[in-house]
Parts: structure tokens; sequence; C-alpha cells
């Protein structure tokens, strides 16, 4: 059980005041009513005494109580209990079993004399059912036995209003409403007298202690239970509280929420309704009262009466904070939310949990301390003031006044524990990325995003660079200074590119390529400074750069040119002006071409034949400086002649004047073939490189998308090439058979059959002779079908002409063409099958009847 100091109990009234003149005094009974305080002694006297409160410095307050008179009231019996009315002026004073009611100011008794009689013990309605403002309603426990009786007590009469039976002897009582909760001999009850029914609560055993019944709020009573508990209970008969654990001989209880005050024989216990645990205690003997009057709690001895002054509860909250007790201050401070206003709570509450945010903070909790900053709506710069260096100088944050925490930097907070500084950076890191895209950075986001770099860079994390390729609010004065203080350049020039300095970001950069200062944050650095440039819309930047990518790299650096977005290729960086500025860069230029004439499949016939001739020249270039003859063609030579192929526009004279003599027959073959020389292409492909795979290709290639004559004369000029006698002839014989048997479609068979060897055998020719059939009688077949369907057409043509002669026309001159509108000056018409006449000139001029646009079929 930790300490909580929540009241301090200071005298209101000592001996020496109230004995007076006599040698003794026995307090039996106090009240208090605003400034009125009110004794009743053993010797039937009551004491009337005004309070005056001095708050102190402290928080806390100190009482001096003034004399105003005693009266005796004429019994010899002491005064049991005192009860206020203020609303009647009246002071109800039970005194040897009689309730007298005497004037709150003087003492005296009312003239009436009016008074309850036969009274044991009384409580006063504290939430009345009569409504009327001018009375109080008065339980009391009547002298007969299982006994309650109620009145109505007025300025100067008593009412009795009902009478009810308990089933034992009732000890103690209060009342609410309705309702009664009585403790008996041997059980606690509560009982609507209204309705009668009883609800049992539990047990307990009066001989062995002093029954407690005390209201506490609306409809909920604090009862003494056994076993040293504090029990609360509802009308209804539950409990929604728990229980509180006080002393076994416990004499009073009291209420000065959220706390709940115990007398015993030796001291005051102050337990929380909010935690049931016990907070306080004060050391006070010889005690016999204890009660609370509106929020203020009045102690006495048989000789003085004192007061339980409670400390603020704001001040308790703090001192809770002060012993890093975060969890019973919070609960504390959600108590209080029923005795403050609410915009004064909210504003108190919130600065609470700021303040046990940075208790959390600094004991390393960090989830705790996370939601609390997050609930307590913190200032986060209030967190980054810990971090020294972290807020911007331009920033003009200061920190909250009182101060939240007690610690001027981290280092004092961690003292210089590098380990728990790191941890302490990293949850920083975490929170100000979380918060930093919130209502909680609204107003100063560029404090937030500048801490936020500062510690990334000094981290070394991976988020640096995520920060500033996206929206952010980091200063760049300070985030500059700091970036190179950290050497990380590549950040740095992120941060200008961010801040629209592309030009000082693409130079950083440069220098990082370039090795004039150091940042391995990037190995592609240079492709990315490509890829920047291409991208960049400042046509100047990427000029003034484009010797330094072209001079690394003239491939990659060709793609400031080749990958811009096609818009900017057109507008901006036009293709003549490229390739005028590329030809210091060779390679750089044979890529540019390539990207025009294959990517773009521009149709100008100089980008053609440059790339052409720079493939050319980049193969012979190979071919002087070869040491023998490669077997198979470069790559460079495979895209001169796949250009050759498949391009129609460049100068194909102009090449074949570069490659004669070159030692490159295959470029000569495809050249000779875009001029329709197809005889000495297929010369060079069949004597001079016995290729006779390409020589079929070639037949192939060029006739592609012509008509099937034209594809079969270039495999007859073939094949007759192959038959053609010579030192080669039995090599090119087997190509000829070999040529007819795969190709045998490609052929008149009539037209090769006169031209083969009669050496060669029917079993030799078997795949082209029985493919020649076979296509024969196909297409004797087909033309079979095509005659049949023309003759069925035109014999429905015929049956429509026969019906349509069936029926007379009659023509005069008076008949109108249904073209011109003019009549019919000879006997010579045009009749459409709808029946309409037209001038045959008309009809030969337009062939769509004019009432229905269907084709014009004369008859």
């Amino acid at each position: 059980m930790m300490s909580t100091k929540a009241f301090t109990l200071v005298s209101a009234v000592g001996w020496e005041l109230l004995a007076g003149d006599k040698e003794r005094v026995h307090v039996e009974c106090v009240e208090c009513c605003g400034k009125n305080l009110y004794v009743g002694t053993r010797d039937c006297v009551v004491h009337h005494f005004l309070l005056e409160e001095r708050a102190l410095p402290t928080g806390t307050a100190t009482f001096s109580a003034a004399k105003q008179l005693h009266r005796h009231l004429g019994f010899r019996k002491p005064v049991n209990e005192l009860r206020a009315a203020s609303a009647l002026n009246r002071l109800l004073v039970l005194c040897d079993n009689s309730i007298t009611l005497v004037n709150m100011m003087s003492l005296e008794p009312v003239p009436s004399g009016a008074r309850i009689k036969g009274a044991a013990a009384l409580a006063l309605n504290e939430n009345p059912v009569n409504g009327d403002p001018f009375c109080v309603e008065v339980c009391i426990i009547s002298v007969k036995r299982r006994t309650i009786q109620l009145f109505l007590v007025y300025e100067d009469r008593v009412q009795i209003v009902r009478e009810v039976s308990t089933p034992e002897q009732p000890l103690a009582v209060a009342v609410d409403g309705h309702f009664l909760c009585l403790a008996l001999t041997t059980q606690y009850i509560i009982l609507n007298y209204n309705t009668g029914f009883s609800q049992d609560l539990f047990p307990y055993c009066s001989e062995e202690k002093r029954p407690i019944v005390k209201r506490i709020g609306r409809q909920e009573f604090l009862l003494a239970g056994p076993g040293g508990l504090g029990m609360f209970a509802t009308v209804a008969g539950i409990s929604q509280r728990a229980p509180v654990h006080w002393s076994e001989n416990v004499i009073g209880a009291a209420i000065c929420f959220p706390y709940v005050i115990a007398l015993d024989d030796e001291f005051i216990t102050v337990h929380s309704m909010l935690d049931q645990q016990q907070k306080q205690t004060l050391p006070f003997k010889e005690g016999h009262i204890l009660q609370d009057f509106e929020g203020r709690v009045i102690v006495a001895t048989s000789k003085g009466v004192y007061i339980l002054v409670p400390l603020p509860l704001e001040k308790q909250i703090q001192d809770l904070l002060a012993s890093h007790r975060v969890e019973e201050a919070l609960v504390l401070a959600k108590g209080a939310r029923r005795n403050i206003p609410k915009e004064k709570f909210q504003v108190m509450y919130r600065r609470i949990l700021q303040q046990a945010g940075f208790i959390q903070f600094a004991q390393l909790q960090f989830l705790e301390a996370k939601e609390l900053f997050r609930s307590g709506q913190l200032d986060v710069r209030e967190l980054i003031s810990l971090y020294p260096f972290l807020l911007p100088t331009s920033s003009s944050f200061t920190r909250s006044h009182p101060p939240l925490h007690e610690y001027a930097d981290l280092n004092q907070l961690t003292q210089g524990d590098q380990e728990k500084m790191a941890k302490c950076k990293r949850f920083l890191m975490s929170y100000l990325n979380e918060v930093r895209s919130t209502e909680v950075a609204n107003g100063y986001k560029e404090d937030i995003d500048t801490a936020l770099l500062k510690l990334y860079a000094e981290a070394d994390h991976d988020s640096l660079l995520d920060l500033l390729v996206t929206e952010n609010s980091c200063l760049l004065t300070d985030s500059a200074a700091w970036l190179e203080k950290h050497n990380k350049y590549f950040a740095l020039g992120l941060l200008y590119h961010y801040n629209n300095q592309d030009a000082a970001a693409v130079q950083l950069w440069v220098n990082i390529v370039n090795g004039d200062i150091h940042d391995s944050t990037r190995s592609d650095l240079y492709e990315y400074v490509v890829d920047f440039l291409t991208y960049s819309l400042d046509q100047e930047l990427v000029w003034k750069y484009a010797d330094w990518v072209l001079q690394k790299s003239e491939e990659v650096g060709v793609q400031v040119f080749t990958k811009r977005p096609l818009d900017e290729q057109q507008n901006n960086f036009s293709p003549d002006s490229v390739i005028t500025y590329l030809k210091k860069y060779p390679k750089a230029l044979v890529k540019y071409l390539e990207h025009l004439v294959i990517d773009r499949s521009l149709q100008k016939e100089e980008y053609h034949t440059q790339l052409a001739l720079l493939y050319l020249d980049e193969v012979l270039q190979q071919k002087s400086g070869a040491s023998s003859k490669a077997e198979e063609a470069s790559e460079i030579q495979l895209k001169l002649q796949h250009l050759l192929q498949k391009s129609d526009l460049y100068r194909v004279h102009l090449l074949i004047d570069r490659i004669r003599g070159a030692g490159l027959p295959m470029e000569s073959a495809i050249l000779h073939g875009k001029l329709e020389e197809h005889e000495e292409a297929l010369r060079i492909l069949v004597h001079e490189l016995r290729d006779f795979a390409a020589a079929e290709d070639y037949c192939l290639w060029r006739s592609e998308g012509r008509d099937p004559p034209y594809r079969q004369q270039l495999f007859h000029t073939l094949l007759a090439m192959y038959l053609q006698p010579g030192p080669a002839a039995p090599e090119l014989a087997v190509a000829a058979t070999d040529l007819l048997n795969h190709r045998a479609a490609d052929f008149d068979a009539a037209r090769v059959l006169p031209l083969l060897p009669g050496t060669w055998s029917v079993q030799l020719l078997h795949p082209f002779l029985a493919g020649a059939v076979r296509n024969s009688v196909h297409a004797r077949r087909t033309a079979q079908v095509a005659l049949g369907l023309a003759r069925s057409e035109n014999l429905i043509y015929k049956y429509d002409k026969m019906k349509l002669k069936g029926s007379s026309v009659q023509l005069s001159d008076k008949k109108l063409c249904q073209m011109c509108q003019n009549p019919f000056c000879e006997p010579v018409f045009v009749r459409y099958p709808n029946g309409g006449l037209v001038h045959t000139h008309c009809a030969a001029s337009r062939h769509t009847n004019p009432s229905s646009p269907g084709p014009g079929a004369r008859t």
C-alpha cells in the first residue's frame, strides 16, 4: 500500500472554546450547515459556532470557530443527534427519545412546542417524495419494537405520514425516496415503504459490531459488512462498486468523493472508491464521531471537533505523478470528472495524460507512452524538444509552462546511456511517422518532418529516402545541413529535387559518381541520374549533362533521348537535332537511330539509310579487324540483314555500291532482291554461298504478300538454277529434288516435268508427283464446283427473266421516266423489278432503282 496525501486534519473547535468555564465537557454529536457548526454534549447543551475558512498556499485550509451561543435544553440526558433543516431555519435535536424543533440561530424551541416523541434515532430524506419545499421528511426508529415512523416536519408543526413494521428490531436507518436501508438485528435489508417490498442484502451480527448505514448518493448506500468490508448497495439490492477493505472495528464512515473515510479506535483511513485501495492513514485516538456534511468531513473526540480538509484533486494527482504512480493518478483524474466543470476537466485531464505519458516514456514504456500522448493530444514538439538539435532553428516552439516533465533533454533522461538513447530515438521515429499524416501534425508539419528526417539520417534508416520522395514538409536549410553532416548526399539531392532545385540535385549526384564525394546509398547512381534526366522537363539541364552521361556510357546515356516521353521527343528534342548532337558518339547514334526506325517506326529514308550505313561500317570494321573469317555472322551483321530485309525506305543503290567487293554476299543478295534482280540474288545464294535454305527463304520473303503466280515464278527460277549443268550439278540435283518434294504446291507440274532429267526415277520424285496430282485433282474439282454454282445462279436469273417477260408493259407518250420525269420518245426503255420504267440513258447513268435502293437488275 502506497501512501497518498488526500486529507489534512485541522482543529475546528478545541476543548477550551467548547468547555468555557466548565471543568468537563463531552461531545456527543455534531452538525454542520454552511458556516454553522452545532455541537451537542452529554450535559444536554447545544453549542453554536461560526466557522471561518482560510485557504493556504499549499492548497489546504485552516479553520477558526467563533462561538455564537449555547443553550441547555432542559433535560438531564445527552444530546444524541442534531440535524439541520436550513429551508425551515430549524435544528432537529434528538434528546431523551424526543425530537425538538429549535431555531437555528437562537436555539430557542419553536413557540408551538412541536416535537416528535418516542424516537430512538432519526434520518432525513435527502431525496424527498413529498414535493413541498416548506417541509422536510424525517424517518425515525421508534421506541416501539420493530417500528419505523415517517414524519413531515414544518416550521412549527410535525405530521406523521406512515408507520412501517420491520421483521426485526431496527438499529440504524438511512432513507432515499421511498426506500429505507435498515440495519436489523441480524441483517441489512432494503425496504420500499410505499409498496412494502423488502430485499435482503447480507447478514451481520449486531452483538459483535456496530452497524453502519449511510446514504452516499442517489439510491445508493454504504454499509459495514462482515469481514471488515465496506459494502456498497443500491435500492435494487445489488452492488455496482467493489467493496473497500477497512478495519474490523469501524466506528463511523463518511464520503468525500472519490474517497471513503473510515474511523476506528486509533486511525482514520482513506480508501478510494475508484480502485478500492487504501490511500492514507491518519492516527486519531479517542475518536467516536465521523460525518460528512455537503463535502465537508468532520471528526470529533469527546473533547474537540476536527475537520478533514481535502487537498485539491489536481494536487493529489500531481503528487501521484511525482511519485510515478501513473495508473493511480489516471484513475483519480477520471474520477474527478463529476466534480469539475466539463471544459476545465478536459484541459486538466489532457495535461495529466501528457504528464503520465512522459513518465512512461522516461521508464522506456513506449507503447503506454504513445497511447497517453495520443489520448492527451500532446503537442508532439514537446517530445521532439527533448532531443537536442531536432527542432528546426526557425521553430517558434516553447515548452509548456508549468513543465510537463522534469528533464532538460534526452541526455539527462537517459543519464548518457547510449542504448537507452537509441531506444528513445527509435520510438520517436516510429511515433513521428505515425502522427505526421494525422491531425496531431496540423500547424507544425515542418517541425515534425524535419525532425524525422534528422532521425532517419542519423540512424542510416531506409525510410529516409521514402520520406524525401513522397510529400513532405522538411525545411530545406536545416535538413540540408544535417544531411551533409551525415554524408547523405544522395538524399540531399532528393531534398533539392523536392524543392525544385534540380540543377543542384544533379550536380551533387554527378559529384558522387565522379568520386568527388562519398555516398554509397545507391550503387546504380549513374543509371539513376540517366533516368532522372530522361524524365526531367528542364531541357537546359538535360543538354547540360548529356555529354557527361554519354561519356560515361554511350549505350546507357543515350536513354536520356530514347526513353523520353513521346511528346517531348517530338517537341523539345527533335530527331534531327539529337542525331546532329550524337555524331560524336557513334554507339549512341546507332542506338538512337534504332529507336527511331524500329521502336517508333518513323518512315523517313534518311534515318533508315543512315542506320544501314552505320551497321555496314561496323560490320566492315569487324571484318577488317578479324584475324580469320568468322564462321557465324555477328550480332551487328544480323541486325544489318534484318534491316535490309524489312525496310523499304533506304537507298538501295547507295548500299550496293558500298557493299560491292566487301565480301558480304548475303547482304548483296538481299539488295538485289530489293531491285527485283532475282536471278542475280539467287545466283549469289546458290553458287557463292551454297546456302540452299537461304535461297528457299529468299523466294518466300520476296513473294510475301504477292499473288501465287509471282511466288511460282520465283521457285521456277530457283529450280532452273539448280538444274543448270556444271561442276556442282550433283549437289544442286539433290537441292532440286528436296525443293520439289518440300514445296510441291509452289510449282506448276506441267512446266516442271519437261525440265527434269530423264535419269530421275519416279521413286525419287514421289512426294512431288503425289502432291502435284493431288493439287491437280483438287483444282479440277474446285473448278467443277464453281461451274455448277455458276450454272445454278444463271438458271435462277433465267427464271426471273421469264417471269418478267410474262407480264405486258404499256408505254405511251404520257408515261414519264421515274428518274428524269420526262416522257418516253421512242419504244426503248429499262424496266426494274418493281415495275418502274426509266430511259436507257438514265439507267446507264445510275444503276440504282429509283424507288428502292437495291441493285439495279434490269430486265
